[in-house]
């Protein structure tokens, strides 16, 4: 294999010593060179911030090609995969089985949506990018070795490909039909290879194991290769020796030939370190004759690792580091750029710019005068790809390596871009949630009190710039504040406007990276890998609350609010919101009457299906807490069957609170208030196991799974969370005090008062009944009320709607398949020692957001979303969650309106643990159905129903 996916290497010197900004010029030769002054690492960390990384996107090998089209960013790996990713929101939508060897080269086609990939299988494929099928398979008649390159002539349709046997060959797509089949022995598979398949010492030669031609390994590849037709190249059709070594590069050019109006060229660089440019015959096939060839003689022998145009300007990458600029019209070299202090293994032009990637993992920007205005630090290894695209008025460049990711920077600064300095609705999305995240808003740390303010602060800001009315309501005890903004929908309207509620909260749990647990270096840095948002709070509860603000933000931009939209953000809600209800109470005439409540705090029930939530379970923590008046004793000393110890005792009391089945509360009448289950509930239930069960084969047994879903939604449940004693911690110690923390959750119709009163008077009755002389105390520490929604009211109603327009396509498998396997199609292995129990573990949140472990299905679960698309109605899933939102039952309370959940994330997110995230296209897909509501609930004619 060739030098450019070999391992990354040391430099020599640290690369990082140079510097952008007006380059040192000397002459050699008579050709200015252009060397820039060193500058330190504090000075690179000072540079603008453009090029700024928008995503990366990880894949397990190396990414060698990259070519990008409206839609998509097309990734070749040395594995001989072809990632295909969506532009708009970096998610990985299908793995097509590219090739039996690395992917060299990806050439795309935007007038005949055609995509050309080369290999070191001595392959060119043709794709087409609308249903994503090979559509040919192209070969040579001879043993050419690895293809390095490949390009398209749209108006000739012919292909052209550069090999390692130092020729260039072509193919005129419109002859193959006309021309005979090849013979199954002449496909290069069946074929020996003199590059690869020499004999060994004495002459022996292993025989070559293929499989037939057109059968791909797995049902997998076979949907994307059944029917692909193979075309050999004619002999005539190939120009041997068109380099005195390995043709690397190629590209097609027009109009940059004097006296040659409107006709392409071909340019080729090759290992002999000279640059050709050679004429297309229309009339034979567009077969190539060399009018010219560009030498520098200083480099003879020094490869051309790559080529860029601009204009009539060719640059060309070398071997040791240097970039040469070539005048097409004069043929002359008129400038040589120390670009890198290695190889230049990729150059691309966009924008009245020039990207060069090289050894070390830098990437360098230079303008039309040929200065360095700016260098970053791109990948981990070797710079291997690179690609210049525009996607909604907003110029990208994407990059590849062989520390196997794949990186989509922000170039707008990029000259010809339309709207290289108005940022899009999405970009100022972005923007903002990458703001948010980045202040550390934990609540339940004391030293983070003025890092909550401050991000109360930016939020009011925020709400203002997008055109509302702020005012911070202050909260007992100085909590952190609640963020109000006002937007006032049509003045002409003001006395008959409807008002919707939206309720969030800006602060996070704690979150630090010490055991490099996350993915990304800093919580608190947003970072974008493989289509997700990762950081603290992207998900829980700053994304969904961005998103909202943006959506409401845009209508008011477009004067087409209808409504009055408030927004009440607290501060305090990781922490049980406190003093969240007073701050509410004394706003009351701010806030004014309200006709709906509108929550996004919560997930799906899987990756696949979006949801509404309609019900949230209530919860009480209490402390409970027995005490004996003697100080810590000696287990030996005085332990004894007469003394009360106040640990025993503790233990002894929590298990009176359940019965002999311990998921039955013991508490007198506790489950008395539980609704039971009716037929229409029961309907969703159906529903629900439906989706679970054909999505995942683990979950085989419908009724188990509609069990276990109920015993976590809709049926109370008790927790104890920790045991706390006094004195030293050592086993000989009998502690004079011992408390424990538990929490009940409760269900709709049970109230948290109600059940307070009776958990304490449970307790205190059955401590009297131990006997004991120890004493006991209990507190209620936090309680909020449950909360049961009815979704045909208006608000579900339009919620509905709304999703079912903005998810207009189903959720694809590709993303969920990639979690559950280790990214080769197989089963990720399991550690878990196997249980003696025959108990079936119950349903999770992990477990549906993964799949499950099982490995059967795996494949067919992975296949590309444009099958998926068929499998599953976009119709929501109504569905209830075991968690607590006690602010959400206050409020419909408060204001006599009716609330509804929409759930912006997936099972998969991660909130409170490490790498918490949101998927990109559930951020903008939330901003749309926001947008949708915000516009429509307005329009229902009766506004409490």
């Amino acid at each position: 294999m060739d030098h450019r996916v070999n391992g990354a290497q040391t430099p020599s010197r640290d690369e990082e010593e140079s510097s952008p900004g007006n380059s040192e010029t000397v002459v050699q030769n008579g050709v200015h060179t252009s060397s820039p002054p060193s500058f330190s690492k504090h000075a690179l960390e000072e540079d603008n911030e453009v090029p700024a990384l928008l995503h990366r996107m990880k894949h397990d090998k190396s990414i060698l090609a990259l070519a990008v089209s409206p839609e998509h960013v097309f990734a070749g790996t040395q594995g001989g995969e072809i990632l295909v990713y969506r532009i708009d929101t970096f998610d990985r939508e299908l793995v097509l089985p590219g090739h039996r060897g690395s992917v060299l080269g990806l050439c795309y086609s935007e007038n005949d949506h055609l995509l050309f990939s080369c290999a070191a299988d001595r392959m060119v494929h043709v794709w087409d990018t609308k249903d994503f099928r090979r559509r040919y398979s192209v070969f040579s008649t001879y043993d050419i070795g690895d293809v390095f390159c490949v390009s398209y002539s749209s108006a000739l349709q012919t292909l052209y490909l550069g090999a390692q046997n130092t020729s260039i060959q072509w193919y005129d797509l419109k002859e193959k039909d006309s021309r005979p089949s090849p013979k199954s022995e002449s496909h290069p598979y069946y074929r020996a290879d003199r590059f690869f398949d020499s004999t060994g010492p004495g002459g022996v030669r292993n025989p070559r194991q293929v499989l037939p031609v057109e059968v791909a390994p797995t049902p997998k590849a076979r949907q994307f290769t059944k029917g692909s037709q193979s075309l050999e190249i004619d002999k005539n059709n190939i120009c041997q020796f068109a380099h005195y070594g390995y043709v690397y590069c190629m590209l097609l050019a027009r109009d940059i030939i004097s006296g040659q109006v409107d006709k392409e060229v071909l340019i080729s660089g090759g290992g002999d370190g000279v640059i050709k440019i050679w004429s297309l015959d229309a009339d034979h096939g567009g077969r190539i004759h060399e009018l010219c060839k560009l030498e520098n003689e200083r480099d003879e022998g020094c490869s051309v690792l790559s080529i860029a145009l601009d204009g009539t300007i060719l640059y060309s990458g070398l071997l040791d580091g240097e970039v040469n600029v070539w005048d097409l019209e004069t043929r002359q070299l008129v400038r040589s750029l120390h670009a890198h202090r290695d190889d230049v293994l990729t150059l691309t032009v966009g924008g009245g710019f020039l990207f060069s990637g090289g050894v070390f993992g830098f990437f360098n920007k230079f303008n039309r005068q040929h200065e360095r205005i700016s260098r970053r630090k791109a990948h981990d290894g070797r710079i291997l790809a690179s690609a210049f695209s525009s996607h909604n008025n907003r110029p990208i460049l994407v990059t590849g390596g062989n520390d196997n990711n794949v990186a989509v920077w922000d170039v707008r600064d990029c000259l010809g871009s339309p709207a290289s300095d108005k940022k899009t609705t999405h970009d100022q999305l972005l923007e903002s949630l990458r703001h948010f995240v980045h202040f550390h808003t934990v609540s339940s740390d004391a030293k983070h009190k003025e890092d909550c303010r401050r991000g109360a602060s930016w939020l009011r800001t925020l709400f203002s710039k997008l055109g509302a009315v702020t005012e911070m309501l202050p909260t007992d005890d100085n909590r952190n504040p609640v963020v109000f903004a006002k937007f006032r929908g049509n003045p002409e309207t003001s006395s008959r406007r409807k008002k919707i509620l939206f309720y969030g909260h800006y602060d996070v749990i704690a979150a630090d990276n010490d055991k490099k647990s996350w993915k990304i270096g800093d919580p608190f840095m947003m970072e974008g890998i493989d289509g997700d948002l990762y950081g603290r709070g992207t998900s829980d509860n700053k994304g969904p609350v961005v998103a909202a603000a943006h959506a409401v933000g845009e209508l008011n931009l477009q004067q087409r609010l209808e409504a009055d939209i408030i927004f009440l953000i607290e501060g305090e809600e990781e922490c049980g919101s406190r003093g969240f209800a007073e701050a509410v109470k004394q706003n009351r005439k701010l806030i004014g009457d309200v006709d709906w409540i509108l929550v996004a705090n919560s997930y799906w029930l899987d990756d696949i299906v979006p949801c509404l939530t309609y019900g949230l379970r209530g919860v009480i923590h209490a402390t409970v807490q027995v005490e004996s008046t003697q100080p810590d004793l000696h287990s030996g000393v005085d332990g004894s069957s007469g003394l009360d110890e106040p640990l025993k005792d503790l233990v002894v009391l929590l298990s009176k609170l359940t019965g002999p089945e311990p998921a039955r509360i013991a508490i007198p009448g506790f489950a008395d208030p539980i609704l039971p289950l009716t037929t229409k509930e029961g309907r969703l239930y159906e529903d629900i196991v439906r989706h679970v069960t054909n999505s995942n084969p683990e979950f085989s047994n419908p009724d188990r799974l509609a069990e276990d879903l109920k015993k976590k939604w809709r049926e109370p449940s008790l927790t104890i969370h920790r045991f706390h004693t006094s004195g030293p911690e050592n086993s000989t110690i009998i502690p004079r005090l011992a408390k424990a923390n538990l929490s009940l959750r409760i269900v709709p119709n049970q109230e948290a008062d109600a059940i307070s009163d009776a958990l304490k008077n449970f307790l205190y009755s059955s401590f009297d009944e131990l006997g004991t002389q120890n004493q006991i105390h209990v507190t209620i520490d936090h309680k909020g009320d449950p909360w049961l929604g009815d979704i045909n009211n208006q608000i579900f109603q339009t919620l509905e709607h709304a999703i079912m327009q903005v998810w207009n396509t189903p959720f694809d498998l590709s993303k969920r398949s990639r979690s559950i396997g280790d990214g080769n199609g197989k089963a990720a292995p399991s550690h878990r020692r196997p249980s003696s129990s025959s108990k079936p573990s119950p349903a999770t949140s992990s477990s549906l957001a993964s799949g499950g472990s099982s490995s059967s299905g795996v494949e067919d679960r992975a296949l590309s979303s444009l099958e998926a698309r068929s499998n599953y109605p976009m119709k929501p899933l109504y569905i209830r969650e075991g968690g607590s939102i006690p602010a959400i039952r206050f409020l419909e309370k408060e204001f006599d309106a009716p609330a509804a959940q929409l759930p912006c994330g997936q099972a998969s997110d991660g909130a409170h643990l490490d790498d918490e995230k949101i998927r990109l296209l559930n951020l903008y897909k939330s901003k749309d159905i926001f947008k949708r509501v915000f516009r429509e609930l307005p329009r229902k004619p009766d506004a409490k129903h």
